[in-house]
């Protein structure tokens, strides 16, 4: 099943979003060069639909006038400006966009590449360095996992930008992919059943976090940012890492996929119909006043 019928067909609402119109004449910047196939429409339309229905699902638009996206040189955060780029130019999303790079202080990490390709587009940014890498590196033991801190640290600047920025939400590029790894890792490691949700709002009530991609496959990202030639920048902080969790949360999907292709739409429609009930959370369902109830019966005189 791919992810439009998983989208569609399964929705207890009935919402259905509409065929994209005609767009304007005018092709952003960022689509110029794009390949003209067949089957890269397919796929740009089909990445559209899918950040369509999770803003549609998730009210990503309720009073929004100004997002802050995170571009970290990645396929995702690439693609998702894109794409958000895309709905804008055709009128579908009234929101005025801003991209944001957090230059993290790693070695040899190219300065030059975001700013120049991001002004190159005619893209309203903002490069802000902090270096959080010393950090992480100082306060992680050898042998340790860096994720975590490298997060935390990157998200509260993040918030600090979007703040001064005078943005209502921040917009992250996290996929269909990171959030079943995120679910098996709660799952396996921390005991409990979360994820990354497509929205959420920040401890500080000031700020909405969303994830556009939600719905989106890690294979389409990874083949539209190869086929739109993005300036992708390796992460050589975590990615030079091995062991660590969210890999092997990755293996195991990638490996049930392949026994089993389409569980990863199953399991992401799963997560979004939860049956409190049928679990084992006394805090989700009063199963202490759930008792049965006498059957009536008749008295012949």
């Amino acid at each position: 099943m791919t992810p439009d019928s998983m989208l569609l067909n399964d929705d207890p609402k009935g919402s259905h979003i509409e065929p994209l119109a005609e767009p304007p004449a005018d092709l952003p910047a960022i689509f110029r060069g794009m390949p003209d196939s067949v089957s890269f429409n397919k796929l740009r339309k089909r990445l559209l639909r899918n950040v369509r229905q999770a803003i549609e699902d998730f009210g990503m638009l309720n009073g929004q006038k100004r997002w802050l996206i995170g571009v970290s040189g990645g396929k995702d955060s690439y693609s998702l400006l894109a794409l958000l780029i895309d709905l804008q130019w055709r009128g579908l999303l009234p929101v005025e966009l801003i991209a944001c790079n957090l230059d993290q202080g790693q070695p040899n990490f190219p300065k030059h590449i975001l700013p120049e390709y991001l002004a190159s587009i005619g893209v309203r940014h903002r490069i802000e360095y902090r270096d959080t890498y010393s950090i992480v590196k100082e306060k992680v033991p050898a042998g340790g996992t860096y994720c975590a801190l490298c997060s935390r640290l990157r998200r509260g600047n993040l918030y600090r930008i979007a703040r001064e920025e005078g943005c209502d939400a921040l917009v992250l590029g996290h996929h269909r992919e990171d959030i079943l790894e995120t679910f098996f890792m709660n799952f396996f490691h921390g005991g409990r059943l979360a994820t990354m949700p497509a929205k959420l709002v920040n401890d500080e009530g000031d700020l909405t976090v969303l994830r556009p991609l939600a719905y989106a496959a890690e294979d389409d990202l990874a083949k539209f940012a190869a086929a739109m030639q993005f300036p992708i920048i390796p992460c050589d902080l975590c990615g030079s890492q091995d062991g660590l969790e969210r890999n092997a949360m990755k293996a195991m999907l990638a490996d049930i996929e392949a026994r089993m292709p389409g569980r990863k739409d199953t399991m992401l429609r799963a997560l979004g119909h939860a049956n409190p009930s049928h679990l084992l959370d006394p805090k989700l369902f009063d199963f202490q006043s759930l008792t049965t109830q006498p059957t009536k019966t008749e008295h012949l005189s």
